[in-house]
């Protein structure tokens, strides 16, 4: 073979090669994969050897790279896929020889044979061998999706690590971490229908979603992983395969009328127990909404305009079971829009400005929203003991909101809890005590005197119904824990 340096015999002239490997582990009479009795011309009559790289969902999504050579598809399953810079290495596990036909499979494999899964084809094209030995293959790859120069060299049994020579292209970036979400201020309806987009405001937890080879991240606006708390994220990336995204959206669980529940969701936020999780997954299943795209497949896309923005992310097809990409409505009335989320009992709408770009951290005025009732994320800094009924458990929390001076005091809640919602809450807080209070001036005698305070590191939400004169909530209720919030981000809502 020109340009490689082979240990491997090649098989004599009009005889098959060696495939008992791969048809011991098959059933013909069960799995549709080809078993080589077929003969297989080149892709297109191509005068090189050809390449396949097959999408493999199988117990864990994997890539399948495959290699002609000698008669056969030598092959290696890429749990990552291609490495797509020069700095990481990816494994490589080396599998059974395929045959040559096998280049052109796609479909399923039925569950309880080998590889069951659906196999589907990601990349195919033609290589130049640089160089090939038992423990190392130099190759140039020419295909649609992946081209360039790949090393593969055992490391030891099966395991092999693929690394990428030549740099990507030029306009390629790395998947970003820690992008901001964009936040959206308070306010009224805008004016006009041109200018902006509306889409329904989601009672659920705001997240990051990072998709990586298959693989899941989902960052809350404190960076809180919540994969292990909604485990039903990671179907997001079984379903992008091998695409990279990075995706804004909302974490939802719906109630038996369809709507969002912030109550049932944020009992699952406390959960930590891998098989509770579990178990309260079945019972009360989540969703995510993406309602933004910021990068995809080496491109950001923090710079473009909401509209081209909004195009990419339908694109992408996210629409599955436990996540969907839900409306954007543009040209017509917002205060449409906002009586329609009132009629299905939503918490309001949000308006986008379509011609403006993505602004992570921000809060510009941009995205504006607009809700149905009044709710307000509080920094919770004491709490006092129950009565009548209630003793011996949770009587109402000591609420404040940051200002720049400090913890501004704005009242109690009492209201929203269940009893068990009350008895866990005393338990987080007990852990929390501390002897002075943590809000700005003097409390009233009558609230201090039974006050018990506790360090102000606990953001929740309540419903209320107007501020007072002297900046009390009026009639708060409580709504939950915002353990996906920090108290640095929470801002009074007028």
């Amino acid at each position: 073979m020109s340009g490689s340096n082979s240990s491997r015999r090649k098989s004599p002239r009009g005889t098959q090669p060696d495939l008992s490997v791969y048809i011991a582990k098959r059933d013909a009479a069960k799995t549709p994969e080809p078993m080589g009795s077929k003969k297989t011309n080149r892709r297109g009559g191509a005068t090189q050897p050809v390449f396949v790289i097959q999408e493999h969902h199988a117990t864990a999504l994997h890539w399948d790279f495959r290699l002609e050579h000698e008669g056969v598809l030598v092959s290696w399953a890429l749990p990552k896929g291609l490495p797509t810079s020069t700095t990481a290495n990816h494994l490589a596990v080396r599998t059974e020889d395929h045959p040559l036909d096998y280049q052109s499979f796609e479909g399923e494999i039925p569950e309880g044979e080998y590889g069951a899964g659906r196999v589907s084809i990601w990349d195919h094209g033609t290589y130049d061998p640089e160089k090939w030995r038992d423990d190392e293959v130099i190759v140039i790859l020419r295909g649609k999706r992946s081209s360039g120069r790949f090393a593969l060299f055992a490391t030891g049994g099966k395991n092999w690590l693929i690394h990428r020579m030549d740099p990507p292209r030029e306009d390629f970036l790395e998947i970003p971490t820690g992008v901001r979400p964009m936040l959206a201020a308070a306010g009224d309806l805008p004016s006009g229908t041109n200018e902006w987009a509306y889409e329904f405001k989601w009672d659920g937890v705001r997240a990051m979603v990072y998709v990586e080879n298959g693989r899941v991240r989902a960052l809350t606006r404190n960076d809180k992983n919540l994969v292990r708390t909604f485990p039903e994220l990671r179907a997001i990336g079984l379903h992008l395969g091998s695409c990279s995204a990075v995706l804004d959206g909302e974490i939802v669980v719906l109630d038996d009328q369809g709507r969002p529940s912030f109550s049932m969701l944020s009992h699952r936020l406390h959960l930590t127990s891998k098989s509770e999780v579990a178990r309260v997954a079945k019972k009360t299943p989540a969703s995510f909404f993406a309602f933004d795209l910021l990068y995809f497949d080496g491109r950001s896309m923090v710079d473009l305009t909401y509209d081209e923005r909004r195009a990419a992310l339908e694109a992408i097809g996210l629409d599955g079971d436990g996540f969907a990409t839900p409306p954007s409505v543009t040209n017509t009335s917002g205060a449409d829009i906002l009586a329609i989320s009132r009629e299905r009992g939503l918490e309001g709408v949000v308006a986008k400005r379509r011609r403006t770009r993505y602004s992570p951290g921000q809060r510009n005025g941009d995205w504006v929203k607009i809700k149905n009732f009044r709710s307000q994320e509080v920094v919770v800094g004491g709490w006092t003991e129950g009565r009548g009924a209630l003793t011996g458990t949770l009587g109402a929390l000591l609420l404040g909101v940051p200002s720049k001076d400090g913890l501004e005091f704005v009242g109690k809640v009492g209201t929203g809890f269940t009893m068990t919602v009350r008895n866990e809450l005393l338990r987080t807080l007990a852990a929390r005590a501390r002897k002075t209070s943590p809000f700005l001036g003097r409390l009233s005698s009558s609230v201090a005197a039974e006050a018990h305070f506790v360090r102000p590191d606990l953001v929740g939400e309540v419903q209320f119904g107007e501020w007072t004169d002297d900046g009390r909530l009026r009639q708060p209720a409580w709504r939950g824990l915002r353990r996906d919030k920090s108290p640095q981000d929470v801002v009074r809502e007028y």
